[in-house]
């Protein structure tokens, strides 16, 4: 008889997204007149078309593709070095930062690397991750067989959880106790926090000194807009020892349905194995890549390339601009409620306190029956999370300001 994974049997009723489709398609089918009026605010899916530049690249790239003399099949796992070449020129070493272009492995998504990097990891780490987090953290961690079962609060036993909150920002405290493996994830999905160069030093020198490594997920980097907020993880001293940055071009670029991001990997990053030897986790990562994956399109990579060209540095800053604006605008409609507002400064998205009296759920409720605007209740990010409500600035200007026209309407 064949046997299953019973890991994923460990995992809740359902993903944290796939739970808001279900209750959104029964309010439709029941409420065909809301059903025309609905805005989504909830999952972080972009909006806008696809920059100029880049499908002007793809176009080129197909018809690259129908030439038997330009024809490409199978391409380099780990990237092509065309694009390689751009992330690292452009989004480290053009900052000063030192990242080779073999320490950068494109990928389909930053959600799919988050996951992807446990196979090169033993089982026997502790593992720390944010509350609230984004799902697939802890997921990914589940069916890897990192953990126990959960308790009714849906927390897992082996997994260290750092509570972020109002009171530290939404950055955590340093752990006391020593873990292996730390998931930071700046600027924030969900809470729209940012880490300063203050807060990331803490967090590298906690990790040097206690042989740890960092996940770094910065696939909102783009939206940064303080002087104080780092870019990359890699700005901090020491982090090339300690740290692997996930990074994508979904948000920045629009690629949430073309599907490109990338990982770094310092070549100087090492692990420690069973037996005690140290040994670098690169070569470990590339094999992976190797045998697990066939890399990413070339038409794809191209377009990913162009995001780097003048035209499509130009168009990627416009197309932050558009939904920055609509985050101040979502973020002023919630505080005129005499709501309770964090993020939106460095991300995208709108960190709001429930009112009293009122779970996370209740007001995904209250939003999508009263309001007809899609939410995120902030106990799907985990148990800190309750208490809170997300709000995404991926959408149409039109649908921000109807949104923020619907808010100061609803009874509070």
């Amino acid at each position: 008889m064949a046997h299953l994974n019973s890991n994923y049997l460990k995992l809740k009723a359902g993903y944290l997204f796939p739970e808001i489709n279900r209750r959104v398609k029964a309010f439709c089918d029941a409420h065909p007149d809301g059903a025309q009026r609905l805005i989504r605010c909830g999952i972080g899916d972009v909006t806008e078309p696809l920059p100029l530049a880049v499908r002007k690249a793809m176009h080129a790239a197909v018809d690259e593709l129908g030439e038997r003399s330009s024809f490409r099949g199978y391409g380099p796992e780990q990237g092509y070095e065309f694009l390689r070449q751009a992330i690292a020129e452009g989004d480290y070493r053009s900052r000063g930062l030192d990242v080779a272009n073999d320490e950068v492995f494109v990928s389909d998504g930053s959600k799919c690397d988050c996951g992807n990097i446990l196979d090169i990891f033993g089982s026997e780490n502790t593992i720390a991750v944010m509350d609230p987090v984004y799902p697939v953290y802890v997921d990914t961690n589940v069916m890897a067989g990192h953990t126990g079962d959960p308790d009714a609060q849906g927390v897992y036993p082996g997994l260290v959880y750092l509570v972020c909150n109002a009171e530290n920002g939404f950055v955590p405290e340093i752990p006391t106790e020593r873990v292996d493996l730390v998931y930071l994830c700046y600027p924030n999905n969900p809470t729209g926090a940012a880490a300063t160069r203050e807060q990331l030093t803490a967090w590298v020198k906690y990790a040097l000194e206690n042989d740890a490594i960092i996940l770094f997920d910065a696939a909102y980097e783009a939206y940064i807009r303080q002087d104080d907020v780092p870019h990359s993880i890699y700005e901090i001293e020491g982090a090339r020892k300690c740290a692997i940055e996930f990074r994508s071009f979904s948000k920045n670029g629009g690629f949430t349905g073309v599907r490109c991001a990338f990982t770094i990997v310092p070549k100087e990053l090492e692990c420690t194995t069973n037996t005690g030897e140290r040994k670098p986790l690169h070569p470990l990562w590339n094999r992976r890549f190797s045998t697990k994956f066939n890399g990413v399109s070339y038409v794809t990579q191209r377009g990913a390339e162009a995001l780097y060209s003048a035209d499509g540095k130009a168009e990627v800053s416009a197309l932050v601009d558009h939904y920055m604006a609509n985050a101040t605008i979502l973020s002023d409609a919630a505080r005129s409620c005499g709501l309770t507002v964090f993020g939106g400064i460095n991300a995208p998205y709108i960190w709001v306190k429930a009112p009293a009296g009122l779970t996370s759920w209740d007001v995904f409720d209250k939003m999508l029956t009263e309001a007809n605007v899609v939410i995120t209740p902030g106990s799907g990010f985990g148990q800190a999370g309750e208490g809170y409500f997300r709000i995404s600035a991926f959408n149409s200007l039109e649908n921000a300001k109807e949104v923020a026209k619907r808010l100061p309407a609803l009874t509070w």
